[in-house]
């Protein structure tokens, strides 16, 4: 016989000794060790399980039928070496310093270690091994048990280096992301995400944006989040805190499932739906805008005050004309009513000049420039207020002026036209303005207010100046004509101009007789008007 095939023998009788020798007592009365020690033999050679049994000094004595799948030995190639043989060296020594401190200790070890395969191809080895016991407690072999786990390894590991490649993206990311669950519960974040906690002093900024959505969105909201389709450009003005006061996001998301890894879901496949949420700060591209915006109004609101100056002009300057043309056309009538004829040169002197005055005046007819129509839309006060407060934002800094903005934070709109309404707020701040700068007073203020109740919207442009005397307060509004050039902003002509254009939206405008320091013009508008009246 072989010495191959003495080996194999000896590893098998060797094995049955073992068995035999640690579990009589588990073996029963009612089997003959014949039958059992094969039973025992043939489990251990087609446990799906890589086994060896080793002497003391880890010389291989048995391997099973597993054990030459994974390695690649053959029983012929591997028995009477050392474990070592399967050994690849990467393991560090003190991995192998701990697994022989722990067996002779007659302790159980497990691990991994890097083995190498007979081709050569290294694999990682999950290894069990037990020391096995005579009666009096003597170790006499070991037992190992090890499975190849190096795909299950590789896998996990692509799976955490996914997970980093991913957190790593989100990080790097310029805008604020955050990942949440269908109980809005933040799953994953990044940094800049992180920053918006401080930044805008709330502790889950991601739970107030999904308010501020689901409120815009409405119905929509779940209807995309059904069919998993995303949203993009939802922007909002947040107030925060800092030097920042008022800033603006713009928000996007998408909505995606993920199957569940969990024991429930093993046989029946359960999934669970996220949404990734991006808040990118726009604060200021929207200030650019908002500054090219105000460039715009004012070149426009520039240009309706020349219009308006040249057309006062010229309405000015015919009724100058109109005076003297009313006398010279009452001596011609009376100089007609004699039919002297010693007055015949200065009748037709006085023709001539009548004659004249009325080309004149038909000349300037028409160059009194047209102020077209302006469209009527709906429109946001609270916007009209913001546009001129920043329309005077340089003449309230460099008069170190304090301005209290108090607008309703939903203020509902009113059917009008939007320059018309401009004109009439710029003309009541400015003079609020000009009160506050002429007043001795210790407190430089203005307080803008917006409030609304079921049936008309208020508006209240409130200074800190000197005020308007009682007695004079019921005159402010009335009209009166003057020639005012071009550019300049005399006393009453601008009040006279806001009435009007409050009269046109159906309003009411009025000094708050109950304000006792400075001055409070009150305006109210309302919800549900008649027809418009059209408007210059």
């Amino acid at each position: 016989m072989k010495k191959t095939s003495l080996q194999f023998l000896q590893a098998h009788t060797n094995m049955a000794k073992v068995i035999g020798e640690l579990a009589p007592d588990l073996l029963g009365e009612g089997y003959g060790d014949k039958m059992l020690y094969s039973l025992f033999i043939e489990t251990v050679e087609q446990v799906p399980i890589a086994i060896s049994i080793t002497d003391k000094k880890a010389k291989i004595l048995y391997v099973n039928k597993e054990f030459s799948r994974v390695t690649g030995y053959r029983p012929e190639d591997i028995l009477g070496e050392n474990e070592s043989l399967l050994s690849d060296k990467r393991t560090p020594k003190e991995v192998y310093r701990d697994l022989w401190r722990t067996i002779s200790a007659k302790k159980i070890w497990r691990g991994t270690l890097c083995n190498r395969h007979k081709s050569g191809e290294r694999y990682l080895s999950d290894l069990t091994i037990a020391p096995m016991l005579n009666e009096s407690g003597a170790i006499t072999h070991y037992i190992g048990m090890h499975r190849d786990i190096t795909q299950p390894y590789e896998s996990e590991k692509k799976v955490i280096n996914q997970k980093l490649l991913i957190e790593s993206v989100i990080n790097s990311s310029p805008i604020a992301m955050v990942v949440l669950d269908d109980q809005d519960r933040v799953i994953l974040d990044n940094h800049n995400y992180k920053a918006l906690v401080s930044d805008l002093d709330r502790a889950e900024p991601a739970t107030y944006f999904l308010k501020l959505l689901r409120d815009e969105m409405g119905d929509l909201w779940s209807q995309l989040q059904s069919k998993e389709q995303g949203f993009n450009n939802r922007e909002f003005r947040i107030e925060s805190k800092g030097s920042q006061k008022i800033r603006w996001f713009s928000c996007a998301g998408n909505w995606f499932i993920e199957n569940e890894v969990n024991a429930d879901a093993f046989f029946e496949q359960t999934s669970k739906q996220y949404l990734i949420l991006t808040i990118t700060d726009i604060t200021r591209q929207r200030r650019q805008m908002e500054e090219l915006h105000i460039q715009t109004l004012k070149t426009i609101m520039a240009e309706d005050e020349r219009v308006r100056g040249i057309r006062e002009t010229l309405l000015g300057a015919m009724h100058q004309i109109q005076m003297p043309m009313n006398q010279i056309r009452a001596a011609e009538q009376i100089l007609r009513h004699k039919r002297d004829d010693q007055h015949a040169g200065l009748l037709q002197i006085l023709q001539q000049i009548q004659k004249s005055g009325e080309e004149a005046v038909a000349t300037m007819q028409k160059c009194i420039p047209e102020i077209l129509q302006t469209a009527v839309i709906p429109i946001n006060l609270n916007q009209i207020l913001h546009e001129v407060l920043l329309l005077n934002n340089q003449r309230i800094c460099s008069n170190d002026i304090e301005v209290h903005w108090q607008p309703l934070s939903k203020l509902p709109t009113i059917l009008g036209s939007e320059n018309r309404l401009r004109i009439l707020f710029k003309q009541l701040i400015d003079n609020a303005i000009d009160a506050v700068c002429e007043s001795d007073g210790p407190e430089q203020r203005l307080k803008i207010t917006t409030d609304t109740d079921a049936d008309l919207i208020y508006v209240c442009i409130e200074d800190s100046g000197a005020g308007i005397p009682v007695e004079k307060r019921a005159k402010v509004f009335e009209p009166f004509y003057t020639t005012r050039p071009m550019g300049s902003n005399q006393a009453g002509m601008g009040l006279v101009m806001a009435k009007e254009i409050v009269n046109q939206h159906h309003g009411f405008i009025e000094i708050d007789p109950d304000c006792d320091q400075g001055c409070r013009f009150k305006i109210s508008f309302p919800l549900h008007k008649q027809a418009f009246k059209g408007v210059e």
